[in-house]
């Protein structure tokens, strides 16, 4: 890591961060500050009050967390196998897996409506967690490539030569010294697939699986929005996000620094 010497140069790098965050960090200020006007406490009562919360709670959690598990499986094997094993054109399908980035899920949905009724998944979790987990494994196998690639070699050689075969070598070795980038990945993936508003509104539509973002449309009428208690559900919706955050932010950071440099 670099590291900054002076009280002036810290200072200057200080004040430039912060102006850099006050973009970012002013929407949710006028977020939680708008949260509280009009009711106050108030507004929080009755979103936590909605009969549908719990559910809409259970919802996403059950499709974040099988989001995070598949695309966490799948992309500690692809980063495995295109750093470490010897597989036959596996730099063109590693290209080809990276074009998928290109492809925004809005443009998508057409398709994936007419594949998920096809396939009896339509108004199930798995028409939304497949999807979300097929966008997010291209990005996340470009980050574990990278870390996967700073493992010395030497270290997979020893661990063979001691016995292990290379499912043992993956298990083993390579997992427990991924968990930086693990942590990038589960924070990453829980984010994008808690906040998905889109692919839940158009492939969910019985109100049993909707998920935690359709809660604001509780309180927007075709003549009337109370603002005061959208803002309040949205501060509600964003607290899962900032609790898994927090918890793993030493080595989300840790993980997003040793995937972006190889």
């Amino acid at each position: 890591m670099f590291e900054v010497r002076g009280k002036g140069k810290r200072l200057t790098l200080q004040v430039i961060v912060t102006l850099m965050a006050i973009p970012y960090a002013f929407p949710i200020v006028v977020m939680v500050q708008g949260s509280f006007a009009g009711q106050g406490w108030g507004n929080y009562e009755a979103v936590l009050s909605r009969p549908e919360l719990p559910l809409f709670f259970r919802n996403s959690i059950i499709i974040a967390v099988t989001t995070v598990a598949l695309v966490y499986a799948c992309t500690m094997a692809a980063a495995f196998a295109f750093s470490k094993l010897h597989v036959r054109g596996k730099e063109i399908i590693f290209w080809m897996l990276l074009a998928c980035l290109t492809l925004p899920g809005a443009i998508l949905l057409p398709t994936l409506f007419s594949t998920t009724l096809k396939l009896g998944f339509y108004n199930t979790y798995w028409a939304v967690i497949l999807p979300l987990a097929a966008l997010q494994i291209p990005f996340t196998v470009l980050f574990a490539r990278t870390f996967v690639d700073g493992i010395p070699d030497d270290l997979l050689d020893a661990a063979r030569i001691d016995g292990l075969r290379t499912r043992q070598v993956f298990r083993y070795v390579i997992l427990p010294m991924s968990k930086p980038i693990a942590a990038t990945i589960v924070v990453l993936t829980f984010v994008q697939a808690w906040n998905e508003y889109l692919f839940p509104l158009v492939l969910l539509q019985e109100p049993s699986t909707q998920t935690i973002t359709q809660l604001p449309q509780f309180f927007i009428g075709q003549f009337s929005q109370d603002q005061t208690k959208v803002l309040a559900a949205a501060v509600i919706t964003a607290i899962p996000e900032i609790v898994v955050y927090l918890s793993l932010q030493k080595m989300f950071e840790r993980g997003l620094a040793a995937g972006a440099l190889k």
